[in-house]
């Protein structure tokens, strides 16, 4: 093992915040997770599949078995001068089916899970060394008003498009920030590196924390 990857795999801390934004103690840290340097390249193919895979394909074309009539040979096969036809729906005539053309349906860009999870890693790494990475004890948000959760991201240096991984379902707590453009709460198996890497802060809370670093586990 090299000195780098001994490096890597050692423990890290980070700082650990309060609904108010104040500090209340160290969180330990993962470095095979937080501490990783991240490829452009690589994760720029990750959150390629990401996307490719939540895209829906509408558009949809027929083929020359799908478009209706082209049922009767046009014309004799022999002795007219005229190229051979077998049917007025082939892709060659006009109002004919078409030929590779787009079909309906959605397209499955396979990415292993031993890929996701590294992009994944380097996402919250890239996140966690630009200092966009927010740990928190706890979050309740008990009176489920929107006031309350705009206070709470206003204490922890949050505004738009930041992203709160809770441990388990709260409606309290979805309730509270589903009002705020741009904010959005998520468990931590919904985790993956475009969402890591399109928002600007990333909120989690300590037992969020544990059950993500589960994925590696």
């Amino acid at each position: 093992m090299t000195k780098t990857e001994t490096e890597t795999q050692k423990s890290m801390e980070a700082t650990l915040l309060n609904e108010k934004g104040q500090e209340v103690g160290k969180v330990g840290l993962r470095g095979d997770v937080f501490g990783l340097k991240p490829r452009p390249q690589f994760l720029h193919e990750a959150v390629t599949a990401i996307l490719a895979n939540r895209r829906q394909w509408d558009a949809n074309t027929k083929t020359r078995d799908e478009v209706s009539g082209g049922g009767k040979k046009p014309w004799k096969q022999k002795h007219t001068g005229r190229a051979r036809a077998g049917s007025s729906r082939s892709p060659l005539w006009r109002h004919g089916g078409v030929t590779f053309g787009p079909r309906a349906g959605k397209v499955r860009v396979e990415l292993p899970r031993s890929k996701s999870r590294l992009a994944l890693a380097q996402a919250l790494s890239s996140r966690f060394q630009d200092g966009n990475l927010v740990f928190i004890d706890s979050l309740s948000c008990e009176d489920g008003r929107t006031k309350s959760a705009a206070a709470v991201l206003k204490s922890l240096g949050c505004s738009s498009r930041t992203i709160v991984v809770l441990d388990r379902p709260n409606e309290m707590v979805t309730r509270a920030f589903r009002n705020i453009p741009g904010v959005a709460v998520v468990l931590p198996g919904d985790l993956n590196a475009y969402s890591a890497l399109n928002c600007r802060k990333l909120v989690i809370t300590k037992a969020a924390l544990e059950a993500l670093l589960s994925r590696w586990n």
